[in-house]
């Protein structure tokens, strides 16, 4: 029986073997045809290269540095975290052809608060000052402008980029339980938060995908020629068991499936090590795990996308990343949590045609390009993709401008906490 099953394991491993052999033949065959990329047809592939210049127009508030510069003075560190799109997006709407400096123009108001720019000693956000860091803000444009209260921010957005978005707590429980700052109701979120029908995630709400550093990834390019002999890949916790020590709760126990049923799997390169040359790695696989954590998404969703590495994803109602404009399903794997244990079978069953015609997708620039927030910002880049989804947002209803004596938000509503000074 034992001997049965190494034969199975090494046909199966022959067969994936063979499938990334004809991959890499046809990836080397694309790299010498230039920029001859497959697309896909229809909307979703075309609003990858909208142009959101012209096309609206966006005021940023003037804020004190307390609430963005001179917290970043503080703590450097914010400026690499996944978090690190309130930041880059403030500085890329201060130079962009979209602002204007004359408020009864815009169409949409801009204010820079950084959330998650308060880090522990280890360099993680902690959001506990958030509510009061908001509230305290918007107490002021409301008070100095008269923008906020004529439409009680439904044309105002907000980056909002912590685990949870604007329910400002890292565990879900709590966050649930707390609900999106009242404040914040009626305006539109920038959040890297996505999950259906979730108590954090607003009705029209852009999901963005989380900061990623573009040019260390640059840094770490191997020739596209590489063959890509690693079947599934995957660097990261399988238990947190500081923060989850009964163990079923982080992931919803999804990745400690992936471990206990494929740690001996040959076909599988999984590990808690992050080796010097994970980015070179993904690069040299096929399949890339992206399973949920405490939230529904990684950095690794990038990673995947930009080395072209099939991202697996496995997060139960995830709303990903300008999924609009993404054709997720037609670049990814999803896989249900329930189904883990079958994860083998599920990724060596796919065609192999359908593995090349991922990959093809994936080699698209426009794809790669609209996962990431260079610097400087670039043509249909992620800074381009979310004024791409705040112009699909126009025109304003009437419904947004209230009328004279008209008021639907409760100043003082939300946890007593949030009430006080900041």
């Amino acid at each position: 029986m034992m001997a049965r099953r190494v034969l199975v394991a090494i046909a199966v491993l022959a067969a994936a073997a063979a499938a990334l052999f004809v991959a890499a033949e046809a990836q080397q065959a694309a790299a010498q045809q230039g920029h001859q990329t497959e697309r896909i047809s229809g909307s979703a592939g075309d609003v990858l290269d909208d142009d959101p210049v012209g096309r609206l127009k966006v005021f940023i508030y003037d804020l004190p540095g307390k609430y963005n510069k001179k917290l970043l003075k503080k703590d450097p560190r914010c400026l690499n975290h996944m978090f690190a799109a309130e930041i880059f997006m403030h500085r890329f709407l201060l130079s962009s052809a979209v602002r204007t400096t004359n408020p009864e123009e815009a169409d949409w108001f801009y204010t820079p608060v950084y959330p998650t720019c308060d880090l522990t000693p280890s360099g993680l956000p902690l959001p506990f000052k958030s509510p009061r860091m908001m509230r305290s803000a918007i107490e002021l444009i409301a008070t100095k402008w008269p923008y906020w209260n004529r439409s009680e921010g439904a044309d105002h957005f907000f980056v909002t980029p912590h685990d949870f978005g604007a329910c400002f707590h890292y565990q879900e429980e709590k966050a649930i339980g707390r609900g999106i700052l009242p404040l914040l109701q009626r305006a539109t979120l920038v959040q890297t938060f996505g999950q259906k029908n979730h108590v954090c995630l607003k009705e029209g709400s852009i999901t963005i995908p989380p900061f990623a550093p573009p040019q260390k990834m640059q840094n770490h390019l191997i020739p596209g020629e590489t063959p890509r002999s690693i079947f599934v890949y995957f660097r990261g916790l399988f238990y947190d068991t500081g923060n989850d020590p009964e163990g079923g709760y982080y992931a919803r126990g999804a990745r400690a499936s992936v471990w206990e049923n494929f740690k001996n799997n040959p076909l599988f390169d999984i590990s808690t090590d992050h080796p010097p040359t994970y980015y070179e790695d993904m690069q040299r696989s096929v399949f890339c795990l992206c399973p949920l954590g405490w939230a529904p998404w990684s950095p690794r969703l990038v990673e995947a996308v930009v080395f072209g590495c099939i991202p697996v994803i496995i997060a139960d109602d995830i709303v990903l990343p300008f999924a609009d404009a993404i054709p997720w399903e037609e670049i990814g794997v999803f896989v249900p949590e329930e189904d883990v244990p079958r994860l083998d079978s599920i990724l060596t069953s796919i065609p192999t045609e359908d593995i090349l015609r991922k990959q093809r997708l994936l080699a698209n620039p426009s794809m790669k390009q609209a996962m990431l927030f260079p610097q400087p910002a670039q043509a249909g880049d992620a800074f381009h993709q979310i004024l791409n989804g705040l112009a699909r947002k126009l025109p304003h209803g009437e419904d947004v401008f209230l009328k004279p004596g008209q008021a639907r938000l409760n100043w003082t509503a939300g946890p007593v906490g949030d009430l006080k000074p900041w």
